[in-house]
């Protein structure tokens, strides 16, 4: 009995050891697969990150030109209202100087019929 007894606990012993290899095993395969993702999540954290500064240096680039092109067309509309209030002003000016003519054109006119 004392020898069947001896026995199984060898066996128990030697069974308990496959199997707390066999956890090892699996714990360092575990701990392996988690670094990998790790390091996959970190790559993919700077690729995601990369890009994002890329777009935003980008958007910046593209908001400075739109920036400089509304400059230029509130420049552009500022000088056509100067150049329309000059033309109004010609426009009097020349509206004036036919009236003027006209008037002394009349007055000629009746001079010579007399």
């Amino acid at each position: 009995q004392l020898h069947r007894t001896m026995s199984e606990k060898n066996e128990l012993t030697k069974s308990l050891e496959m199997v707390q290899k066999e956890l090892q095993e699996k714990e360092s395969e575990m701990k392996r697969q988690i670094s990998e993702y790790k390091d996959r999540l970190l790559q993919a954290e700077k690729e995601h990150q990369d890009a994002l500064t890329e777009a935003n240096q980008k958007n910046e680039v593209e908001i400075e030109a739109c920036q400089d092109k509304v400059n230029s067309l509130e420049h552009f509309i500022s000088s056509q209202k100067l150049e329309i209030e000059h033309l109004k002003s010609n426009k009097e000016e020349l509206h004036k100087s036919l009236k003027e003519a006209n008037q002394t054109l009349g007055e000629l006119l009746k001079a010579k019929v007399r």
